[in-house]
């Protein structure tokens, strides 16, 4: 039908969008000022499925054919904008997560999903934006943790060579870990990747306060002390450089464990966790190392290397 007008479909097309939804049509300048000239048919021409139809299209013989020759004009309900990813049709759901944690959410979702939609055949859900994310920075730091921990031992072990005083010292980051969990239950906190750098962040102030107390107690030892002696004495005098350690990491982070504004989702996790990392790891640098040391130094011998 269009080539017996000889109207083609990009003619078609381009009446069709310009009459309807607009089409730049050019610039006005006014001083600095710039404005774009937009040319598209008034409501009157357009604000009907009947008025469509009887759009103008010019043939190539001058004449003006009615878009209804040319075309079947219907009005359907459909999708404003079709989406595409990977060769697929996509359609978003966007949502915002408050008072619980998103992987949670997710896990709800998925299993509700399961257990009450049919899915037609073809059709698939996939959950992106910030818990993609999540999960792209989790798996990161599943690879991160275990080498830095594992980096912390072997330092601990170059610097006492001893395999006993490592994991001696090596004790406060489970201590760590423990008291950043019970933090996050308290303060209503869910595990997140700030809340996950903030165990990396106190695993080393954790194992800073052994070192201190467990090099200070073999100093006294060999000065001549005997072991029961030099962990008294050692636990007395460490007593203030450890409490003022984690004193002053514990003050300077609540700026951080009070905030409430932008940027807060990401610092009240962090902090949280430090803070109660570093109060059980210092309470058991203080109380449980030394006793452990007394074990240690009473029961074995060290290895040497």
């Amino acid at each position: 039908m269009l080539a017996q007008f000889g109207i083609s479909i990009d003619n078609l097309m381009s009446t069709v969008e310009t009459g309807i939804g607009g089409k730049g049509a050019g610039l006005v300048f006014d001083g600095v000022r710039r404005f774009e000239i937009f040319a598209r048919l008034q409501e009157s021409y357009r604000g009907s499925i009947d008025e469509i139809r009887k759009l103008p299209l010019r043939g190539n013989s001058g004449e003006l054919i009615p878009l209804s020759r040319v075309a079947d004009v219907e009005m359907y309900a459909g999708p404003k904008k079709i989406s595409r990813s990977n060769a697929s049709r996509r359609q978003y759901v966007q949502m915002n997560v408050r008072g619980r944690d998103m992987g949670g959410v997710v896990q709800d979702l998925r299993k509700r999903i399961e257990e009450q939609v049919d899915m037609p055949p073809g059709y698939f859900v996939e959950f992106g934006g910030q818990f993609e994310n999540q999960e792209r920075a989790m798996a990161r730091l599943a690879i991160v943790v275990p080498i830095t921990l594992a980096l912390i031992f072997l330092l601990l072990f170059s610097a006492f060579s001893s395999l006993r005083y490592a994991a001696l010292i090596f004790m406060n980051v489970p201590f760590a870990v423990t008291g950043g969990i019970v933090a996050l239950f308290v303060t209503g906190l869910y595990l997140s990747v700030p809340a996950a750098v903030g165990f990396i962040a106190v695993f080393g102030v954790a194992v800073l306060n052994g070192v201190v107390m467990v090099s200070y107690i073999n100093q006294l030892r060999d000065e001549g002390y005997e072991v029961i002696e030099a962990v008294k004495l050692g636990a007395q005098r460490r007593l203030r450089p450890v409490l003022m350690t984690a004193s002053v990491a514990i003050l300077g982070l609540i700026p951080l464990l009070l905030a409430d504004g932008i940027g807060s989702n990401v610092q009240r996790p962090l902090a949280t966790v430090v803070v109660g990392g570093l109060i059980t790891s210092t309470l058991l640098t203080l109380v449980v190392l030394p006793s452990v040391y007394q074990w240690f130094a009473s029961e074995r011998r060290d290895v040497e290397v």
